[in-house]
């Protein structure tokens, strides 16, 4: 048996906390924690073998959470994304045909892991019987922002869209309605087989997108080709496959499941204190009530009620509870005008190490970079910027052009407009530095990468 971890998606609900490059799964909600980590610990208590279906841009990410919670996995990347159906076949084609998956999304919650246990044994024996099994969350609420499974006894009848409140209260009062949890099990083969018959041409360029990949053998990866997967229809596992199959089955499920899809979602999962408000150390209230909040800096608040105030370095977010899900409008609106803000948290993580933003102006930029022992940058040139680099911890290997220089603590640098450049860490301690971009553009589309250790274009 396998665990396959969808790890896509960037959670544009839960703006400003979730960005494209830094998604809600990996934000540590959770004492410390991440969903995915936490998804990762609690499948590998059932699954030895976990597969990560990962953008290339998060495989980094996703691998050092791994690393701090002692975790080993193996990895498909792509390089776009193309929804459920194509992630899950990619997977299965490198396996047999009889080999059992059990398909999680990585930002979801589960509390009663007992109760989770349970109900994955009656899926497997399902799907040793060929079907293919999806797990039905028994509603607690007439919700409108979850998807609906109509049953009888265990046999799917229908999959239902988010529906109105109306609709919603009539599912829970006719009571074999289920909402539509996003998990599923059953064997490779038989998903494979399914999606053959319902939606080929899905089935086709996947087929094709895998018997072109390229397996790293050294780090367990199997990378998909961008022009591959480009080729491939963009589709759900529920409109490709699960809508249309006649050997579908549900396992009716109570198991603490939320998938912390929205701000008001994850305000039912954190500590309240008396009066209802987040509790959070940094926080004075005076007569205010019910409020979500979240925010490293100081923050008072008085007499206010019912809102949710989401508070990063780079943006703030003030809502009336219960107005969560329009959230997602912001985003839109943010990407229309371009703005890096859905994209990027003023600390980025990357494969060598981290960069934060301390302040960014119209012709300059400063940044602290924090370079890993024995990794590198990119060999790189800018054609709107230069670059002064001020060494304050560890010690630095400047490449410029065809020189190579030691660069020591309290010591800098400066690389010049367009010349082409590479920063290292050779020692065995961080390599930390503060970076002074100056031009008249200082974004990131402004690197021309020349050769890279990971891949990336």
């Amino acid at each position: 048996m396998i665990n396959i971890i969808l790890c896509g998606g960037s959670g544009t609900r839960l703006w400003p906390i979730s960005r494209k490059l830094m998604p809600k799964q990996f934000s540590k909600l959770f004492d410390e924690n991440s969903l995915f980590q936490k998804t990762v610990e609690r499948n590998q208590k059932i699954f030895k073998n976990t597969v990560i279906v990962s953008n290339e841009e998060q495989y980094f990410i996703a691998n050092d959470q791994l690393k701090e919670k002692g975790n080993s996995c193996g990895f498909l990347l792509e390089p776009v994304g193309k929804n459920t159906a194509p992630a899950i076949a990619l997977a299965c084609f490198a396996l047999k045909p009889e080999t059992i998956i059990l398909v999680t999304p990585a930002d979801h919650l589960i509390k009663k892991e007992k109760k989770y246990q349970k109900v994955i044994k009656k899926a497997v024996k399902e799907a040793e019987n060929n079907f293919l099994v999806t797990f039905g969350i028994k509603p607690n609420s007439p919700h409108t922002g979850y998807g609906y499974i109509e049953s009888d006894e265990h046999q799917v009848k229908s999959f239902k869209e988010k529906p109105d409140l109306k609709t919603a209260k009539e599912y829970l009062k006719k009571g074999n309605y289920y909402w539509n949890s996003g998990i599923f099990c059953f064997k490779a083969g038989v998903y494979l087989s399914e999606l053959k018959k319902h939606s080929p041409k899905i089935y086709e360029a996947s087929l094709s997108a895998y018997k072109n990949s390229i397996e790293e053998g050294n780090d367990d990866i199997l990378r998909i080709k961008l022009e591959d997967m480009e080729k491939i229809p963009e589709d759900s596992i529920d409109y490709a496959v699960m809508e249309k199959s006649k050997i579908v089955k549900v396992v009716p499920s109570n198991i603490g499941w939320s998938d912390v899809g929205s701000f008001d979602a994850l305000d039912e999962e954190i500590k309240k204190d008396k009066n209802g408000n987040t509790k959070c150390a940094n926080h004075i209230s005076i007569g205010s009530k019910n409020n979500f909040i979240l925010t490293d800096k100081n923050i008072a608040t008085i007499d206010v009620k019912d809102l949710l105030i989401i508070d990063t370095f780079d943006a703030l977010l003030i809502s009336k509870k219960g107005s969560s899900q329009k959230v997602k409008e912001i985003v839109k609106k943010l990407n229309d005008k371009k703005s890096e803000l859905t994209k990027l948290h003023n600390k980025v993580y990357r494969p060598w190490g981290s960069y934060t933003t301390l302040e960014n102006s119209s012709r300059y930029k400063l940044k602290k970079i924090v370079v890993k022992p024995n990794q590198r940058l990119s060999l790189q040139k800018h054609h709107h910027r230069s670059e002064h680099w001020v060494v304050v911890s560890g010690t630095a290997l400047v490449t410029t052009n065809d020189k190579e220089k030691i660069v020591k603590v309290n010591e800098s640098t400066f690389i010049a407009m367009g010349n082409v450049h590479r920063l290292e860490n050779p020692g065995k301690i961080d390599l930390i530095l503060i970076e002074v971009q100056v031009g008249e553009y200082t974004g990131e589309d402004d690197i021309i990468r020349l050769e890279d250790d990971y891949k990336r274009q």
